[in-house]
């Protein structure tokens, strides 16, 4: 077998950190060097590999296709040598408490139904959920996976995909009986569409009409900026809402809420992501097999087919 430098691990992992900081000085500070003595490091590590790793701005570095599939095998060496240090000195049964944020639908549709066979297999971990809507701050905030939904926004964070939702707009019958069903996205100007106060990414709700889209503002006398307040809104028959699919599935299943103008969904997803601090030999074992779990667990709900707009008949 041939010779490895030791020294190679510290590369691995220096090289982690810039990538996953995106920036010298960052990382510099993480490993008490100055960024130069960094960068002639990456700069040493591109000369033996023969291959550009980086692509250097002034205001990030980003990774080359080369550099990201290095990348990659660094993190799943690292972490292949944390395992084999934690199973030899006894430490491989993961403890501790993990803090998780993610919101109100999430939680109640999704995350709670996963809590018991999670902490069975993992008796050691204490968890600590907290419920909101907004985006946290997770080192502020002390937290070590937060769900996110929508589009992330470009950040030191490293994201784990979990799924998509499409986005579906709904409204209670006896709502859609005392004020119509909309049958095209101009009706929506008649009727009182209920706003999340907390935007992610597109401020309006889409539609594709003749080929075109159409962006119609949820303009209301309600606002909540709490996806499952905006539920219990629009199960009250205060308005129309445009909502996660896997939210209101049982919802629709029941009659208790409608989807209507489903022939003009642009089909568009909210995708959903856990959002956590570093990964490989920076990552806690308690993150990472939680993590594991919820891609191995997840699964949002989605309408069967033909679950689609009913006829009811607009009140005169």
């Amino acid at each position: 077998m041939a010779r490895w430098d030791i020294n190679r691990l510290a590369e691995m992992e220096m090289f982690i950190q810039v990538i996953e900081l995106g920036n010298f000085s960052l990382a510099a500070r993480d490993f008490r060097m100055t960024p130069s003595a960094v960068s002639k490091l990456i700069s040493r590590l591109e000369t033996r590999l023969q291959a550009r790793l980086l692509n250097r701005t002034t205001r990030r570095l980003t990774p080359t296709p080369e550099g990201h599939s290095f990348y990659e095998q660094c993190v799943r060496i690292l972490a292949e040598v944390e395992d084999a240090e934690r199973s030899t000195s006894g430490q491989g049964e993961p403890r501790g408490r993990l803090r998780v944020s993610a919101s109100v639908p999430f939680a109640q549709g999704v995350l709670f139904a996963l809590v018991p066979g999670f902490l069975s297999r993992y008796p050691g971990i204490e968890l600590d959920i907290v419920l909101t809507d907004q985006v946290v701050n997770l080192l502020e905030e002390r937290t070590d996976v937060a769900i996110r939904h929508g589009a992330l926004e470009s950040s030191r964070l490293v994201a784990r995909k979990l799924g998509e939702s499409r986005m579906i707009v709904v409204a209670a019958p006896a709502y859609l009986e005392l004020h119509g069903l909309p049958r095209v996205p101009d009706d929506l100007t008649r009727h009182n569409r209920l706003d999340f106060g907390y935007t992610r990414t597109l401020k309006g709700w889409p539609f594709v009409v003749d080929g075109t889209q159409w962006i119609v503002s949820p303009e209301g006398n309600l606002t909540a900026s709490d996806g499952e307040a905006l539920r219990q809104l629009t199960l009250a028959g205060m308005g129309l809402a445009r909502l996660d699919e896997f939210q209101v599935v049982d919802d629709i299943t029941a009659g208790r809420l409608v989807p209507v103008l489903q022939g003009f969904n642009p089909g568009d997803v909210d995708p959903l992501h856990a959002v956590f601090l570093g990964q490989g030999p920076q990552m806690p074992l308690r993150v990472r097999v939680f993590l594991d779990y919820l891609v191995a667990n997840v699964r949002l709900q989605r309408l069967e087919a033909g679950q689609a707009t009913p006829d009811i008949p607009r009140s005169a």
